[in-house]
């Protein structure tokens, strides 16, 4: 594929309000997608690399009421990280709500790395009051961290984007992790309406599903939480040992 840089992709595509539609796929399957795309489909590229690690460290209450809110299909919903770019060490605090008809909103600033601080907290606070959801946000506490390594395309006929994840993994705060080496996680991003991306992964047999990372992480790794909204995603792509929560660490990570 022909690349794309940085700058010009943001340019093209920030999409910070955006439509999400995810989809996990069989690894195997990805050969087929792939093939499939238009020849003007671009690939971002950053010093001769086409595929970046990340790792987001998610945070939550003590209740974990941005869990739950999006367990049970709340109207106002949140999710805090700190999203860190491995290869270059950028690291950015990412504040997500839900905007309507299921438009997802994105705030980010820049970040120091792991952990929150008193300007981060007044961040959160700030951005959460403006989507009608104030309150004090101090008690946010880490709650989970995920990894993965991205691919990202450019689609210029929606200008819209698709990120392709894989080599998955999640861990808890000082505790068991899971990984899931033989999926893939394929979201299409776009302004609106399903594009071509959508419709060929739909000819394929794939269908959009609830993928949240943040909370099949959690719903695998914490099995007595509620997770009805998942049971389908976990039992068909999560193993027996996995879904009961006995899993490995997540490796060297």
């Amino acid at each position: 594929m022909p690349s794309i840089g940085l700058d010009e992709l943001v340019g093209r595509a920030a999409l910070l309000t955006r439509v999400d539609r995810k989809y996990i796929l069989p690894a195997a399957d990805l050969p087929a997608l792939l093939h499939g795309l238009g020849t003007d489909v671009q690939v971002l590229e950053i010093d001769s690399r086409r595929e970046f690690g990340y790792r987001s460290a998610y945070y939550d209450t003590p209740e974990l009421d941005a869990y739950l809110a999006t367990a049970r299909r709340r109207r106002r919903r949140f999710k805090v990280r700190i999203r860190s770019y491995l290869d270059s060490d950028q690291h950015f605090l990412e504040v997500k709500t839900a905007g309507e008809r299921g438009v997802t909103v994105k705030e980010r600033v820049p970040h120091r790395g792991r952990g929150l601080d008193a300007d981060a907290y007044a961040n959160i606070g700030t951005v959460l009051a403006k989507a009608g959801m104030p309150g004090d946000r101090s008690r946010l506490g880490w709650a989970l961290t995920s990894y993965y390594r991205r691919t990202t395309l450019y689609v210029p006929a929606i200008d819209g984007r698709v990120t392709i994840d894989n080599d998955l993994a999640w861990t808890l705060p000082y505790g068991p992790g899971v990984e899931l080496p033989d999926r893939v996680i394929v979201e299409t991003k776009s302004p609106g309406a399903p594009g071509g991306i959508d419709r060929l992964l739909w000819s394929l047999g794939h269908r959009p599903c609830p993928v949240s990372k943040f909370c099949v992480g959690l719903a695998v790794l914490r099995p007595e939480l509620p997770a009805n909204r998942w049971l389908r995603v976990l039992r068909k792509h999560f193993t027996a040992a996995a879904y009961r929560g006995v899993a490995k660490v997540a490796r060297g990570r």
